[in-house]
Formats: C-alpha cells, structure tokens, sequence
C-alpha cells in the first residue's frame, strides 16, 4: 500500500533530533494525514519516513510562566477546538482549524504539520498570522524561536533546519490580552475543501469600547505564503466605530495582498472577496469584544 524504504519512530524530541541527523532525506510523519496521501500517490514513493507520533510531551495546550499559550506541535486540531484554554482566550483558532477536512482528518492532523507544510491555504496558518504566534523549533543546538512571518519562507516552505523539529506555536500574552477575532473560510463547498481564500481579523477596543485600540488582519491564498496586511491595520488603528473606517479598513488590504489566477478563482474574485471578508471579519470582531458600530 505504502512504498517506503524505512520507518524510524522516536521517543522523544532529542530522539527525533538525533534521526533528523542520522538520516538527513527522510520524511517527518506526524498525524500522516498528507504525506500518507502523497505516498499511495506516488509522490514521495521510496522515501524514509521519522515518526513523531508518539512524543506526548509535544502534545496540548497551556499557559508558561509568562502566560503566553503553548500549542503543542503534534495537538491535533479537534483537541485545539475542544480545549479551555483555546476557547478562554483565542477561540478563533478553534474555529479555523474546525474547518479543516472532515472529523478524521482533524481528530488526526497537527497543527504542526499544518504549519510546516508550508501551504497559503491552510486555515491554521492565517489565524497565527494575525495573532503574532511564534514558532518553536527544536536541535542539535538547543531551541530556537522565530515569528512565524519569517518562519514561512516561500510556496511550500518553512526555515526547518536539517537537524531540525518544530515542537510547539506560543501565542504572547499581548497578542491575545483583551482582544477579540473572527475567521471566514471562503470555498466553493461548504465542507472537505480547500480555502479559496481566509481571512482572519482581531481587535482590541478602546476603553470606551468606541474606537479600535488595535487592528490585525491576515489572510491565506492571497499570496504565496499567508500574509498580514498592514495597510489596513493602520487605516483601522486609533479610528472610530464607524462605517467609514469598515470601509477604509476593507479597501486598504488591496495594497497589500497579492492574489493570482488559478483554476479555483481569478486574481480579480479574490480581491472582491478578500474586501469583502476584511469587512465581515471586522464587523464580527468589534461585536464579540462588546463594541457597537455608529
């Protein structure tokens, strides 16, 4: 069924490094829930694979010392949706990765594979955009940690080193404190299919709960890699509940996103959609942090 030359399983994060080292062109396997496919596919036939599966301690969520949120690289997605901590704090990342495939895949899909695989249109990848997350990579060397705007380097791929496993995503307290999102999956069935394109939005209110304190916006399949758009934080930034400033806000992302033609959307949809999801994803953002539009 599967044409693999080799299957290696580690123990632990160090034991995962060590089979990084000893066998540099073999695979990682974590929930499999895309390099299986690929394989019975053909196109990754002959290869060594090094299982992750069973390393509990890159499992589940909670808060450090410092109360930034730890996600486990190998929590599958139906735990991230399900958990206190998720739902307390960032629940928009429940509800993103709630929409990826159906209840197999995501009873058996990472959020670490999600993210190492490097896809614009993984419906993780927008949510930790827009909530600064940082990326927890583990080797040789000891643990290294990078925003996750630089941890996305081109289509399909990530600053993995050779030696290297991504062990967990943080999310900084003052990325999550007192803010609010939402995320709009946009695709052309309502389930078990790719974005066309995501956007995610968070706010922070003023005090008054009248102006936006703070805007971030982020956005996969608008460009190669997931992307921000900072042109439409700023127009939003500072600015009152009002129409003027949805509209504002919606209409800035087209100088920032860069979507192209392909057989599911042309470049023109996209940046219909992309505004239009801007707005929507802003509208409901300022609602669930109490605010109300003048």
């Amino acid at each position: 069924m599967y044409d693999l030359k080799s299957l290696y399983e580690a123990g632990s994060v160090q034991d995962a490094v060590r089979l990084r080292l000893e066998h540099p062109e073999a695979q990682i396997l974590a929930g499999g829930t895309d390099v299986l496919v690929q394989m019975r596919e053909g196109k990754r036939a002959g290869k060594e694979l090094i299982s992750i599966y069973g390393i509990n301690e890159m499992r589940g969520v909670s808060l450090d010392g410092d109360e930034n949120i730890r996600i486990g690289s190998l929590t599958s997605f139906s735990h991230i949706t399900k958990d206190p901590i998720i739902q307390k704090y960032i629940n928009v990342l429940g509800e993103a990765v709630d929409m990826v495939g159906g209840p197999q895949i995501r009873n058996a899909g990472t959020i670490g594979g999600n993210t190492c695989n490097g896809v614009t249109s993984a419906d993780s990848a927008s949510t930790l955009f827009a909530w600064d997350a940082v990326v927890e990579l583990t080797g040789k060397d000891g643990v290294r940690r990078l925003p996750i705007q630089a941890f996305y380097l081109a289509a399909g791929k990530t600053d993995v080193r050779p030696d290297e496993i991504q062990t967990a995503i943080l999310i900084p307290k003052a990325s999550y404190e007192n803010c609010f999102g939402h995320y709009i999956k946009y695709a052309m069935r309502s389930a078990m299919d790719i974005a066309t394109t995501g956007c995610s939005v968070n706010v922070v209110l003023s005090p008054d709960k009248k102006a936006i304190a703070r805007a971030r916006i982020a956005y996969g399949v608008a460009g190669p890699i997931p992307m921000r758009a900072p042109s439409a934080e700023k127009a939003a930034g500072g600015k009152p509940l009002t129409a003027d400033t949805a509209e504002a806000f919606a209409q800035a992302v087209l100088s920032d996103i860069q979507p192209r033609d392909s057989w599911r959307a042309s470049k023109a949809f996209r940046e219909h959609i992309a505004v239009e999801l801007a707005k929507r994803c802003l509208t409901e953002a300022v609602k669930r942090a109490g605010g109300e539009w003048a």
